[in-house]
């Protein structure tokens, strides 16, 4: 008698749960503890980063340059490609693209280590003074909790999605003590359609963790900000212009990203893009200190700075010490620099995000652009703090390809709604610069060149989630090309399609036979030795690949007009076929179930 196994307790508990609480509410206590989870997990990460900083540079004379710059930024970098390699055996860039991934590819799955390597590797990497942010590992590692937690509780895809958003939001959250940005940044820059059930659970996560945070680490905004002066209607022009400029050096860093990425792509072996990566990384750190990290110390300082006494402590710990009347220029320097910074960083081996460097960027960019109209004395003043800011949401809003997350992010990271309009201004200029040269994000734009990114377009959206390998239908009968009419007439009894596929002996397709096209002979048995397959055959109109995206797939059938198109691997063997109705019908189901609300 075979002894019966136990369910084990997880089991236990969702069938407890499917018959007690339904899968609405269940979906919103999930999304608390996705909140939970992630606060936790931000504050742990900015700890573990400040700590290393601070025990690696507390010591550091102010009024000279220190050599130990060249040294940290190689450690961290190297300790971290040695923990990817050796330990998580998996890339963990790219954050936010591998969460866009993850939404249109994978069904919502993200793998269980992003909820703790991302946190390991980036701490390490920034801690060391590499020139990224917190904010990408740690959206990754806050998609990985809510999608590895519905996982645990068999919860479907359309679920996981909406939890890996809520991950998104939380996280976002909880560093930023941000919730509206959370929010927003996972319905613009995720892509997460907007429904009344995925308003409430995005809304849970971002506000549980930006309480965590608020509870943990005070009431304060994350850069405290003052308005001395109140914005005037005067300034609207000078604000657009920041906009325009905003938006070109975003340009400047999208393109010089992706460029330096590609020399970093090429070479094959981490020790070589180590010793491309630390070198680049050390040497900038060493002459321009502010580089070091994520840079918020520095945005701190323009924020709060009021004279040139206050911005020339930017100068500090480095060879320009003293120099004072150099400050612009040295600012400038670091404007260009700061993306083979981040570049070399994340080249070279280590794990870091580019929501920092944005918001880095803009704030200098904003600085420098109000300090040069003051001294030429082109408006009667343009208050440098306030400009600071606003060039912090025009680079974010550019770069991210997201207005409203520029907008709603540096309001509560700064506590400026008083400049809310300017702010506005300033973002969807900038927005409206870059789109005009890049159509997507630098997070989506890998996607987008395969075919891959999830949009609001609902029509592109349904054809992103669908895919070649779910549509081919192989029940057709292959033939060869060296068979006689007898024993393709014994092929098509066997069949229930009217086309046969003519393939060679390995399996790469030579062409097609069409029922149709031979109707008038195949019951001619004296014909049955005369002909062959190969005379009988005809060439397809086109060939689908397995690896053809599915919008791709549709624009061939458009153009052919064709109802039915073999399916081949990238050796050209046959696969099988897709038909329309097929698509049609995926279409619908796919369709019904993304809509539902």
């Amino acid at each position: 008698m075979i002894k019966e196994e136990k369910p084990s307790l997880l089991q236990r508990f969702i069938t407890w749960r499917e018959n007690n609480i339904k899968e609405k509410q269940f979906i919103l206590i999930l999304s608390f503890m996705v909140g939970v989870l992630t606060a936790c997990a931000a504050l742990l990460l900015k700890f573990f980063i400040h700590t290393i900083k601070d025990f690696l540079t507390d010591n550091f004379d102010t009024t000279e340059a220190n050599y130990l710059y060249l040294v940290y930024p190689v450690i961290g970098i190297f300790l971290c490609s040695l923990f990817i390699r050796y330990i998580v055996k998996d890339d963990i860039s790219h954050g936010v693209t591998k969460i866009l991934y993850a939404i249109s590819r994978r069904k919502g799955r993200i793998k269980a280590h992003n909820m703790w390597s991302s946190m390991v590797g980036s701490g390490i990497t920034i801690g060391f003074g590499g020139s990224v942010g917190a904010e990408a590992p740690i959206v990754l590692t806050g998609s990985a909790i809510g999608s590895n937690l519905g996982s645990v509780f068999k919860m479907e895809h359309r679920t996981l999605m909406l939890l890996v958003g809520c991950g998104a939001a939380g996280a976002i959250g909880g560093i930023f003590k941000a919730p509206i940005a959370g929010l927003v940044f996972t319905l613009e820059v995720l892509m997460l359609d907007l429904t009344m059930s995925s308003l409430l659970p995005l809304l849970i996560s971002a506000v549980t963790a930006a309480t965590i945070s608020y509870i943990m680490t005070g009431t304060e905004a994350m850069f405290k900000f003052h308005l001395d002066q109140p914005f005037e209607m005067e300034r609207v022009p000078y604000v657009i212009l920041l906009g325009i400029i905003c938006g070109l050096l975003s340009l400047y860093f999208t393109r010089a990203i992706n460029s330096i990425e590609g020399v970093f792509g090429k070479l094959n072996t981490p020790y070589k893009k180590l010793i491309l990566g630390g070198i680049m990384l050390s040497v900038l750190i060493f002459l321009f200190p502010p580089l070091y990290g994520e840079g918020y110390d520095t945005i701190e300082l323009l924020l709060n700075g009021t004279s040139n006494a206050d911005w020339e402590t930017v100068m500090n710990n480095s060879l320009f010490y003293g120099y004072g009347n150099l400050l612009l220029v040295y600012l400038g320097f670091i404007l260009l620099l700061k993306v083979f910074a981040t570049s070399a960083t994340n080249g070279g081996g280590g794990c870091g995000g580019l929501f920092a460097p944005s918001l880095y960027l803009g704030c200098i960019t904003g600085f420098i652009f109000s300090h040069l109209a003051n001294d030429f004395k082109v408006f009667s003043f343009l208050p440098e703090k306030n400009f600071a800011l606003m060039g912090m949401a025009g680079v974010m809003s550019a770069v991210m390809h997201a207005p409203l997350t520029g907008v709603f992010l540096i309001a509560e990271l700064t506590g400026g709604y008083d400049l809310f309009l300017p702010l506005m201004i300033a973002s969807v200029s900038a927005y409206l610069t870059i789109i005009v040269f890049e159509p997507h994000s630098i997070y989506s734009m890998r996607l987008a060149k395969k075919g891959q990114l999830l949009t609001h377009n609902k029509d592109r959206s349904i054809l992103t989630l669908m895919s070649v390998d779910n549509i081919v239908e192989t029940n057709f009968v292959v033939v060869h090309p060296e068979m006689d009419l007898g024993e393709l007439v014994k092929a098509i009894s066997s069949s229930h399609r009217n086309i046969f596929p003519v393939t060679d002996r390995v399996g790469v397709l030579q062409g097609v036979v069409l029922l149709d096209d031979i109707r008038n002979i195949m019951f001619r048995q004296e014909l049955y030795h005369r002909f062959t397959v190969s005379k009988l055959m005809t060439s397809v109109p086109a060939k689908l690949y397995n690896s053809d995206s599915m919008e791709k797939v549709m624009g061939i059938f458009d153009e052919t007009q064709a109802w039915n198109l073999p399916v081949v691997d990238d050796q050209g063997r046959y696969l099988g076929f897709v038909s329309k109705s097929k698509i049609f019908n995926s279409y619908r189901q796919v369709l019904v179930h993304f809509s539902e609300d």
